[in-house]
């Protein structure tokens, strides 16, 4: 089976931050496969900033051609309702220990809110990226909660954070300045044909 890691996310939109993590990510854990999954509807945003899903999932495909190991599933676009992470992974069908869920460190502090988290420990390996310069302790009384709750231990990978963010790249675009070199020039296009990201507050 593949070593694989799932990166989800709204990825609204996709940009190099995304990539050069997954690509620091694929070398720390030898992977064999980096799965994006764009979520649908993902139950801790507003949906009054997202862009319509099958554009997010277009623009990371587009973001992700020629790269062998990126790959994009398009799980959570096909089933209906909130996208929740524990039935992606059970749809995936990959064994625990071929199977790593990438999350940030403010995220997996979060942990406990999302459904079942005891399961999506059960099912993959949660692996932590701290943002450079972020105060992820893992003895933390925060970070040992979770643990105790999950019942493992998170696995914790350094990767290069690049300081580039979805909404200042949505504001960028709505204010008709450039979003160049912050993500790959056919999301880029893509973004100006279909006019994403236009409107007030988007």
């Amino acid at each position: 089976m593949a070593r694989t890691a799932v990166f989800g996310g709204s990825f609204n939109p996709i940009h190099y931050g995304h990539l050069l993590l997954a690509d620091d990510v694929v070398e720390a854990l030898d992977l064999d496969r980096i799965l994006f999954v764009p979520a649908a509807v993902p139950p801790h945003k507003s949906p009054a900033y997202l862009a319509p899903a099958a554009d997010r999932y277009a623009m990371v495909e587009l973001a992700v051609a020629g790269r062998p190991k990126f790959a994009v599933s398009d799980l959570e676009l096909r089933r209906a309702g909130p996208s929740y992470t524990v039935e992606t992974l059970e749809a995936l069908r990959i064994p625990r220990a071929d199977l790593f869920l990438l999350v940030g460190s403010e995220t997996f502090l979060d942990l406990l809110t999302w459904r079942e988290p005891r399961r999506i420990a059960d099912l993959a390996r949660i692996t932590v990226v701290p943002r450079v310069g972020s105060a992820f302790d893992p003895e933390s009384a925060a970070v040992r909660k979770v643990v105790r709750e999950i019942g493992d231990e998170p696995l914790i990978v350094r990767a290069t954070s690049l300081p580039i963010s979805a909404s200042d790249l949505r504001r960028r675009v709505r204010e008709g300045r450039s979003v160049a070199y912050r993500l790959p020039e056919s999301v880029s296009a893509f973004i100006q044909a279909k006019r994403l990201y236009r409107a007030e507050g988007a």
